[in-house]
């Protein structure tokens, strides 16, 4: 009886450190988790290296939430405009490291560009949409981008037609902005 207690003994030791060894093998293989990714946004791989668009000389380093106005501003152009902005406001007494940038080329609607200046929603920055268009070919223009201090867009988000999900979105855009506000020392 001794023995066979000390053969189960054995083996439950064995399962104990053996069995969750398994199963994370398992989970791995089958791929059960988001394995670490915390950021909810599109991380660009590889990153856009749009330095000179977003570098303004003279101006300390920030980070900034940019969007390509289009050339008819829709429901979904308005939404991201609202969403930057709301997103921009929510960061709270971190908001003067954080920059609103709206890129406007000669294609953009002129109503919005106008609209966006006179209620100061954030920066203008003119450019070419020929520049535009090849610095976002790889991932379209169509979207809400986070951009570090050196100017490199990092994060995508899609912008979405309906109000409802871009408040949603919005609140995705303010938790990765948050962590990196926090990991970050500069801007």
């Amino acid at each position: 009886m001794q023995q066979k207690s000390k053969k189960l003994t054995a083996l439950a030791l064995i399962l104990v450190f053996t069995l969750p060894v398994i199963l994370a093998k398992l989970a791995l293989e089958n791929e059960w988790f988001n394995k670490g990714s915390t950021n909810r946004g599109q991380l660009l791989s590889p990153i856009i290296e749009a330095g000179p668009l977003f570098v303004i000389e003279g101006e300390e380093p920030h980070w900034r939430l940019a969007y390509v106005v289009p050339e008819n501003c829709d429901a979904a152009c308005e939404n991201a405009i609202f969403s930057i902005t709301q997103v921009r406001t929510a960061v709270g007494k971190a908001v003067d490291r954080v920059d609103a940038v709206f890129i406007v080329s000669e294609v953009s609607d002129k109503k919005a560009a106008e609209n966006l200046e006179a209620n100061n929603f954030g920066k203008i920055l003119e450019s070419d949409s020929a520049y535009v268009n090849n610095l976002f070919k790889q991932v379209g223009n169509n979207g809400i981008f986070i951009v570090d201090t050196l100017g490199n867009v990092i994060l995508k988000f899609d912008s979405t037609l309906e109000r409802e999900q871009a408040i949603m979105d919005s609140r995705d855009i303010l938790a990765d902005l948050r962590k990196l506000l926090k990991l970050s020392r500069i801007g």
